[in-house]
C-alpha cells in the first residue's frame, strides 16, 4: 500500500508539471522534444499502478484508474467541442475554455501532439478493462 502512495504522488507531480508546461507557447528545439517526452512519461506511473493492482489483485485500484481515465476523456471531448462552438464568443471566453482544456486533458497540450495524450488516456482506460480479469 505504501508503494502505491509514492506512485500516486509521482503521478500528481507529473500532472502539475505537465499542466504548467501546457501553458508554454510555441516551444521549439530541445524544449519541444522534452515536452513530448514529458507527455509520454506522464503515463508511466499509471502503468505502474495497473501492474501493482494486478500483482496484489486490487480491483478497486483498477476501478479508480478507470474512472479517472473516463473523466479525463469525457471532459476533454466536452471542452474541445466547447472551444469549437465558442468560435464566435469573446477572446476571453475562448482563452478560459482553452485553459480549462489544458488542465483537464493533461498531458495532451503539453506533449504538443494531441493524439499522444488522447491515445495514452484511451490505452489506460482499456488496460483497466483488460487487466480486470487478471485480478479475479
Amino acid at each position: 500500500m505504501k508503494n502505491t502512495k509514492t506512485i500516486w504522488l509521482c503521478w500528481g507531480i507529473l500532472y502539475l508539471l505537465c499542466a504548467a508546461c501546457g501553458f508554454i507557447p510555441n516551444p521549439s528545439g530541445l524544449g519541444y522534444g522534452m515536452l513530448i517526452l514529458l507527455g509520454i512519461g506522464f503515463f508511466v506511473p499509471p502503468c505502474m499502478l495497473i501492474y501493482e493492482a494486478v500483482r496484489t489483485k486490487q480491483r478497486k485500484l483498477l476501478k479508480k484508474l478507470r474512472r479517472i481515465s473516463i473523466l479525463s476523456l469525457v471532459l476533454t471531448l466536452g471542452l474541445i467541442l466547447g472551444n469549437l462552438l465558442a468560435v464566435h464568443a469573446s477572446e476571453a471566453w475562448g482563452t478560459v475554455l482553452y485553459w480549462m482544456l489544458i488542465l483537464v486533458s493533461v498531458p495532451m497540450v503539453c506533449c504538443q501532439f494531441w493524439v499522444i495524450g488522447l491515445f495514452g488516456w484511451a490505452v489506460l482506460l482499456m488496460s483497466t478493462f483488460v487487466f480486470a480479469a487478471e485480478t479475479k
